[in-house]
C-alpha cells in the first residue's frame, strides 16, 4: 500500500461528518425508492387481479397472478405492425435527428462562420415561436408528406434545445488548439469533422441519440394529425386506440358482461405501459457511461 492511501485511511471522520453522511445516504435511499416504486408497481399491478389493486392490497408481491392483460392486449394483431413501424421511425427518426442537429450544432460553433450570431439567434427564436398547428399541418401536406413514413421523421427532426446543447459541447470541449493544427497538417473542415470531432464527441451523440429516440418512441400526437393509414400507426397509437375501444364496449356492456370488460380494461391499462417502456429502457444501460458525462455538458469548470 502505498503512503498516499494509508495516509487516506488512517483520516478519521467527526461526528459531524458521520451524521452528514448519513443523511445524505437516507435521503439518496428515499428518493431512490420513490422514483423506483411507481415502476415496480406498475410491473407487479399487470400480473395482479384487479379487484386485489384497487382493494390496495398489492404494495410488494402480485396477488392473483394473471395475464390476462397481455393476453388480450397481443389478440390484437396490429400491435406487431405498430412495434414495426416504431421501431424503423425511431432508428431512422433518430439517425436524420443526429445528422442535422450535430452538423448544425458544429457549424454553430465555428467562430469563423459567417452570420453565426445571426444564425443562432433565428434558431433560439423558433423556440418561443411558430406558427401554431394549421400553418404546419398546411406545409407538411405542400410538401405531400402527410399520410407518409417520412412525416414522422422529417419535418420535426430539428431540435434547437438538442442543437444547443451540442454546440456547447463543441465549444467547452473541443479546443480550437486541435483544429489549428489539423490545418497545417493539410486537414480540411469536412475530414476534421468526421474523422477528429465525431470520435471526439461520443458522449453528446449517445446523450443526443438517446433523448431523440425516446421522443420518437413515445410520440403518438404527430401520427395522430398526419397519418391516415392504419399500416402506418406507431405502436402508441395503436394502444391508444385499444384502450379507447376496450373502454367503449364496456360503456356498451352490462351486468356481469360489463364487469369482466372492466376487469380486463384494467388489468390493459397497466400491461400497455409495460410493453411501450420496457423496450426503450433496455437501450439505457448501454448508454449511461455517456449519458452520465453528457448531462455535465455545460457545467463550470475548475
Amino acid at each position: 500500500m502505498s503512503t498516499k492511501s494509508k495516509r487516506k485511511s488512517k483520516v478519521k471522520m467527526s461526528r459531524q461528518d458521520k451524521i452528514f453522511q448519513k443523511v445524505i445516504y437516507l435521503l439518496s435511499a428515499l428518493m431512490l425508492v420513490i422514483v423506483i416504486y411507481p415502476l415496480y408497481f406498475v410491473v407487479i399491478a399487470s400480473f395482479s387481479d384487479p379487484a386485489a389493486v384497487a382493494g390496495g392490497q398489492v404494495w410488494l408481491l402480485p396477488k392473483g397472478l394473471t395475464l390476462d392483460g397481455y393476453k388480450e392486449l397481443f389478440k390484437h394483431s396490429e400491435i406487431w405492425t405498430g412495434y414495426l413501424n416504431t421501431i424503423l421511425y425511431t432508428l431512422v427518426g433518430t439517425a436524420i435527428g443526429l445528422f442535422v442537429n450535430i452538423t448544425a450544432a458544429y457549424a454553430l460553433s465555428r467562430r469563423d462562420l459567417v452570420g453565426r450570431g445571426f444564425l443562432n439567434l433565428l434558431f433560439v427564436f423558433t423556440m418561443f415561436f411558430n406558427g401554431g398547428l394549421i400553418p404546419t399541418f398546411l406545409t407538411v401536406q405542400d410538401f405531400h408528406l402527410d399520410n407518409t413514413f417520412w412525416v414522422m421523421v422529417l419535418p420535426f427532426s430539428v431540435s434547437v434545445y438538442n442543437m444547443i446543447v451540442a454546440r456547447t459541447f463543441f465549444q467547452n470541449s473541443i479546443p480550437m488548439d486541435i483544429y489549428d493544427a489539423a490545418r497545417i497538417d493539410g486537414c480540411g473542415n469536412l475530414r476534421y469533422f468526421a474523422q477528429i470531432v465525431l470520435p471526439l464527441s461520443k458522449a453528446i451523440l449517445a446523450v443526443i441519440g438517446l433523448w431523440t429516440a425516446v421522443g420518437l418512441w413515445n410520440s403518438y400526437f404527430n401520427a395522430l394529425i398526419y397519418l391516415k393509414d392504419s399500416s402506418l400507426y406507431p405502436l402508441q397509437l395503436i394502444l391508444r386506440n385499444i384502450l379507447i375501444t376496450n373502454n367503449m364496449q364496456m360503456s356498451l356492456g352490462s351486468g356481469e358482461a360489463m364487469q369482466v370488460a372492466l376487469r380486463l380494461s384494467n388489468l390493459m391499462r397497466y400491461s400497455v405501459i409495460i410493453v411501450s417502456t420496457v423496450p426503450i429502457m433496455c437501450i439505457y444501460p448501454f448508454v449511461q457511461k455517456y449519458f452520465n458525462q453528457g448531462v455535465m455538458i455545460g457545467a463550470v469548470k475548475g
